[in-house]
């Protein structure tokens, strides 16, 4: 049986834990970083990911910027992207190549229902 992983990639520290708790009782391996920056680190160290969930508003580097520089290293850029975010409707935001959109507060259901499209069991 292959792993799902998934790294979350949010600022805000209640709003990560509640999602890594969710999804590890939902049977996934989960990964956290708290913005680009530190996502980009724990991918290139070694971490493996299925898909990432990002946050698009966080300090330090925000989700646009990591997923440009994501998109720009081949040994990342095949990892799928989950936008989660706060920002508004998607076409009030500026333009980010993702694999999928969930806005912001979560419907924890849809999120496994978008997951499990990307990590199948």
């Amino acid at each position: 049986m292959l792993l799902r992983r998934v790294l979350i990639v949010e600022d805000d520290l209640d709003t990560r834990e509640m999602l890594a708790r969710f999804l590890e009782i939902a049977g996934y391996h989960v990964t956290q970083a708290a913005n680009g920056v530190e996502a980009l680190h724990v991918l290139r160290s070694g971490v493996h990911a299925s898909v990432i969930l990002l946050d698009l508003m966080m300090p330090v580097m925000d989700g646009w910027q990591f997923r440009a520089a994501q998109r720009r290293d081949a040994a990342l850029s095949h990892i799928p992207v989950v936008v989660v975010t706060a920002a508004g409707p998607r076409e009030r935001v500026p333009p980010i190549e993702a694999d999928a959109w969930l806005p912001k507060p979560i419907d924890l259901d849809g999120l496994l229902e978008t997951l499990d499209a990307f990590c199948p069991v």
